[in-house]
């Protein structure tokens, strides 16, 4: 059975993606920050959940060594601060830590496995890779830098192990929740959306196993909005 790592998975986008490798029939591990989010994983045949920090050297060097098979990465994991806390020095690097250098960390550590296999990964990236968002630019940023690190590491990587990322648009998650309590907001993301709604995490499942799977076997180094349109209007 492939096995498949996504970091983040426990709950948001990342366990809608979840859902879709194990209907695919992957083995699945996810992880979670705490102890409370791996615990509200429903028990599930071929899934585990473990705690993660992906700032961590010693926490990923762990969960790696006790892998012994992966076919797939997906790098989900991510976090965005609110108030003008991104303006700060120390927000700033907090971001950038999670998203960015988090993201690298865990190329970099599954990159033995990966090679073995063929393997893919697949980086979370987002709308804010193209746009700018003047109250987070600690997070947008961390996702444009995201971009280019999916495209240096498919040129770096090639033909071994295929490297692309995924651009969510507006997504109901926690981190969005601000935004959909906004009428205002949420009436403008949904008139400029085609699609005429906001997105689910389960939306997002469909693009990464494709780009994990064997149909996707000569793509690399590219981005896959998913976003009912969002980005095209």
């Amino acid at each position: 059975m492939k096995q498949v790592l996504i970091t983040g998975g426990a709950r948001g986008i990342g366990w809608g993606i979840a859902q879709a490798m194990l209907a695919a029939g992957y083995g699945v591990t996810v992880t979670g920050l705490t102890t409370d989010e791996v615990a509200s994983v429903p028990s599930q045949d071929h899934l585990r959940a473990v705690c993660l920090d992906v700032t961590s050297d010693a926490e990923v060097a762990h969960l790696m060594g006790s892998v012994t098979r992966l076919d797939a990465l997906v790098n989900c994991a991510g976090t965005i601060l609110r108030e003008g806390k991104e303006f700060s020095i120390a927000g700033f690097q907090k971001v950038i830590d999670v998203n960015l250098t988090g993201t690298m960390r865990m190329c970099m550590a599954a990159k033995p496995l990966l090679e073995k296999r063929g393997g893919a990964i697949v980086n979370t990236a987002s709308l804010w890779s193209f746009f700018g968002a003047p109250l987070t630019p600690a997070y947008t940023a961390s996702k444009g830098a995201v971009v280019q690190l999916t495209k240096s590491l498919a040129v770096a990587w090639a033909p071994a192990i295929r490297v692309n990322a995924i651009a969510p648009g507006w997504i109901e998650t926690d981190l969005t929740r601000a935004a959909m309590a906004d009428k205002d907001r949420s009436d403008a993301i949904i008139a400029r959306t085609p699609f005429g709604r906001w997105g689910k995490p389960e939306d997002i499942g469909g693009a990464v196993v494709f780009l994990c799977s064997d149909a996707a076997g000569f793509i690399t180094g590219t981005v896959l909005p998913v976003d009912g349109g969002y980005i095209a209007k």
